[in-house]
C-alpha cells in the first residue's frame, strides 16, 4: 500500500512523456549539474501528473461521484448543452478546476450507459474561465441514468496548457460508478450537468474523482 501511494500508477499517456523527460535529463546530467538537477524535478512531475491510482467507489445509484480531482470553481443552474440537443433542458452544473499538480484522469459520475460522445475544437482559454465552457476545446459524455430521464453529461475542457483531450470511452459502452472515461494532459477542467439531484458540495472544496460525492436523491 505504501510502495503504491509513492509509485503509483501510470496511466498509459504517460509513458512516451517520462521516456523522453528521463532521456533529456540524462543527457542534461552530462553537461550541466543544475540543468539536471532542474529536468530531474521535471521528470518527477511528469511521472506523477500522469499517475493513475486506483480509488474506492462507492457503487450507489443515489449518489454522483465526482469525475474529476479539482476543486470545485463554480456551480449553477444552466441550461444543457446546445451540442447534445439539451439547451431547452435545465441542469445543475458543476465545475471542477484541475490545476497541473491534479490527477488528471477523469471518472464517470454514476453507472449507465454512453448514449453519445461529441468531440468540439475550440480556443485554450484559461480552464478556470465561465467561458472556457463554450469557447476551449471539450469533449461530451452523455450518459443514460436510469434514475432520471435526461441523463447526467460530463465534460471535458482543455485549458491553458492542456493541448489534447483523451478519451477511453465508446459510444454505446455500459460503464460502470467512478470507470475512467479518459484524461486531459496538463491543466484543465471537467463539468457534469445533472438534475433532479441535491448538490453535496460547495464552491472551493476539494473533491476526488470517483470517491468524492458531488450529489444524491
Amino acid at each position: 500500500m505504501m510502495f503504491e501511494r509513492i509509485f503509483p500508477k501510470l496511466h498509459q499517456e504517460g509513458y512516451k512523456f517520462l521516456v523522453i523527460s528521463v532521456i533529456l535529463t540524462l543527457i542534461l546530467w552530462s553537461i550541466s549539474d543544475f540543468f539536471g538537477f532542474i529536468f530531474t524535478l521535471i521528470t518527477i512531475w511528469v511521472y506523477y501528473f500522469f499517475r493513475d491510482p486506483e480509488r474506492i467507489i462507492i457503487e450507489n445509484d443515489n449518489y454522483l461521484v465526482s469525475p474529476a480531482d479539482g476543486i470545485v470553481s463554480s456551480i449553477e443552474e444552466v441550461s444543457g448543452p446546445i451540442e447534445l440537443g439539451l439547451e431547452n433542458k435545465k441542469f445543475t452544473r458543476v465545475s471542477i478546476f484541475m490545476n497541473i499538480f491534479n490527477c488528471h484522469v477523469n471518472r464517470s459520475p454514476s453507472k449507465g450507459e454512453v448514449e453519445d460522445i461529441f468531440y468540439k475544437p475550440g480556443k485554450f482559454l484559461n480552464a478556470s474561465l465561465d467561458k472556457a465552457s463554450e469557447e476551449n476545446e471539450r469533449n461530451y459524455f452523455k450518459i443514460k441514468d436510469n434514475r432520471t430521464e435526461d441523463g447526467i453529461v460530463v465534460v471535458q475542457i482543455a485549458g491553458l496548457i492542456a493541448r489534447r483531450i483523451i478519451s477511453q470511452t465508446q459510444k454505446n459502452q455500459a460503464i460502470k460508478q467512478g470507470q475512467r472515461l479518459g484524461m486531459i494532459r496538463f491543466g484543465s477542467r471537467v463539468d457534469v450537468y445533472f438534475n433532479k439531484r441535491k448538490t453535496t458540495v460547495k464552491v472551493g472544496q476539494n473533491v476526488i474523482a470517483g470517491e468524492s460525492l458531488i450529489a444524491s436523491f
